[in-house]
Formats: structure tokens, C-alpha cells, sequence
């Protein structure tokens, strides 16, 4: 299907992206072959200073960014069947964990793509230093949500959370869909609304400047038809709100005992502070069925 044809599911006004100075790109090769985008990465201002990525790693794990850490990568992952006779791309490297966990438990190749380059450089650094076998299995590099573009037909599977809201809906889909080999399964999470995010609305507009993403989310029945109109036969299409609700409950509940009795420093505390007021805002959203988080499981 013609990109143009996907462009018109997904027909809000969209802000467009935050942006700065050009990053740098740091890769490492994985056997399977990476992902290397032949356009230029997008400038990209990281959100991730040393202090948010600590209250981060406290809160879901080291080397995760997002509820369930570990736990939650696995979830997703093992639907797809992945082995070390598969290769995946993975959209999302937090902070190398998720590349090395899906390496060390399944023993899949992952080619591991993200668009913040201190993300980039964090997650290449940790997977080296997990050791050389591990690394062959793993690589990490940049990938430009403005024009996405990854190896064609390189990858058994794709794996993508939270990633649709980084560039143009139908461009990042149809870019994954031109990764897949021919047979091979996508598994997407996404966050959508029902019905438009109204920026006027202070709820949205304080949710939108803390997470630094626009309102203009797609609805469930978009993605759905996107990735219907690109070949793929979807076969679940599952409400995770309740789930993610409840792991980040979870995180925040462990990281508060943890933090009992303690002085964090000023700079830290300044960082929780705000993650904590992030979170309180997601979930509100999420509780009022706002927004909800997604999840689709397709074969190509």
C-alpha cells in the first residue's frame, strides 16, 4: 500500500517533534546485520539526564525505562517465538536493558534502534561491557523517526513500544513493515485516545510538556487499520491500561520503601519530584480513559 494512503488513517494535525543540536551515533554490529538507517538522524534534544535515568532504573529496573521492566519485555517478546535462529528489531533500547535480556533469555539477535542519542550511546556502553558473547547477539543504533528507514526485509520480527509518537504514524509503520521478512510477525504497544486530545485542556497540555510528546495520539481502530492496509493479518489487539496502571503502581510503591529513611540528594530529589508528577498525570489520563495503552500482535 501506498505511503500516502496510510497517511490518511492517521489524519489529526500533529506538532511536530522536539528538536536540537545533531547527535553523535554510537553502533555496534550484530552478526544478524543492524539496522542502519541510510538517512540522516533526526536532532533530538534527550529528555535523559544522569538523575532521571537513576530514578528510572530504581523504579523499573536497570537497564528499563517503562513498568515491568524485565518481566514486561519478555511478555511481549515470547508471543513472537523468537530463538537464536531469529533476529529482531527492536524499537526502544532504554537503557541497554531490554536488548540484553531478549539476548540472554531467548538467544535471539537483536538489532536494537532509538531515537535519543545519550539512549543510544547508554545502551551500546552497557551492552559491551556485558561480554563479548553477549554483544555479537545485541546492536544498538539511532534511527531518524522523521524519515524512518531500516534494513529491508532484514528481520525475522519487529518488536515497538511507545515509538508510532516519535515521527509520522504511517511512515514509522510502513518503515517497520518493510523490515519484516516476508512471514514474520510484529509485535506494537502504543499509546492511543478514543477521541481527540484537546490541548486547551489542562490536564492534557501539563501531561504532554512532562512526557514532551504532542496530543495528537492515534485511536485504536487507526493503528489497527494501518497495519491491516499494509498486509498484516492482526491477530490480537489487547487493552494493556489496567496492566500498565498496575506495574507502575508497583514501581513507585518499591521505590518509596527503598527511599524510607533515607536523604536524597537535592538533585535527585528535584528529579523524583518531577517523574513522580509525570507518572500521577499518565495514569489520571489513563484511569479516565483518556488515553490508553495498547498492544498488537500481527503476522506479515
Amino acid at each position: 500500500m501506498r505511503l500516502d494512503g496510510l497517511r490518511n488513517i492517521f489524519s489529526r494535525s500533529r506538532q511536530a517533534p522536539v528538536v536540537g543540536a545533531a547527535p553523535g551515533t554510537a553502533a555496534m554490529a550484530g552478526r544478524q546485520g543492524g539496522a542502519a538507517p541510510s538517512a540522516p538522524v533526526a536532532a533530538v534534544v534527550s529528555p535523559w539526564d544522569d538523575q532521571r535515568l537513576a530514578v528510572a532504573e530504581a523504579l523499573w529496573g536497570e537497564g528499563f525505562l517503562a513498568p515491568g521492566g524485565a518481566e514486561e519485555v519478555l511478555r511481549l517478546a515470547v508471543p513472537l517465538g523468537l530463538s537464536a535462529a531469529s533476529s529482531l528489531l527492536l524499537l526502544g533500547a532504554g537503557a541497554g536493558g531490554p536488548a540484553r535480556v531478549l539476548a540472554a533469555e531467548l538467544g535471539v539477535w537483536v538489532s536494537t534502534c532509538d531515537a535519543d542519542p545519550v539512549l543510544v550511546d547508554l545502551a551500546a556502553r552497557r551492552i559491551q561491557r556485558a561480554g563479548a558473547a553477549l554483544a555479537k547477539r545485541a546492536s544498538v543504533a539511532a534511527w531518524n523517526p522523521v524519515a524512518p528507514q531500516f534494513r529491508r526485509h532484514g528481520f525475522h520480527h519487529a518488536l515497538a513500544a511507545d515509538a508510532l509518537h516519535l515521527g509520522e504514524p504511517a511512515a514509522v509503520l510502513a518503515a517497520l513493515a518493510a523490515a519484516i521478512k516476508p512471514g514474520g510477525q510484529m509485535m506494537l504497544v502504543e499509546l492511543v485516545a478514543d477521541s481527540p486530545l484537546d490541548m486547551a485542556d489542562g490536564a492534557v497540555a501539563a501531561w504532554c510538556r512532562l512526557e514532551r510528546r504532542h496530543a495528537a495520539l492515534p485511536s485504536e481502530a487507526q493503528v489497527t487499520t494501518a497495519l491491516a492496509r499494509l498486509g498484516f493479518e492482526v491477530r490480537v489487539v489487547e487493552d494493556q491500561s489496567r496492566r500498565h496502571i498496575r506495574q507502575a503502581i508497583q514501581g513507585w510503591n518499591g521505590l518509596i520503601r527503598t527511599l524510607s529513611g533515607t536523604r536524597p540528594s537535592q538533585a535527585y530529589a528535584v528529579s523524583l519530584v518531577a517523574e513522580a508528577e509525570l507518572w500521577m498525570r499518565r495514569i489520571r489520563l489513563l484511569r479516565d480513559g483518556r488515553i490508553r495503552l495498547v498492544r498488537w500482535h500481527a503476522t506479515a
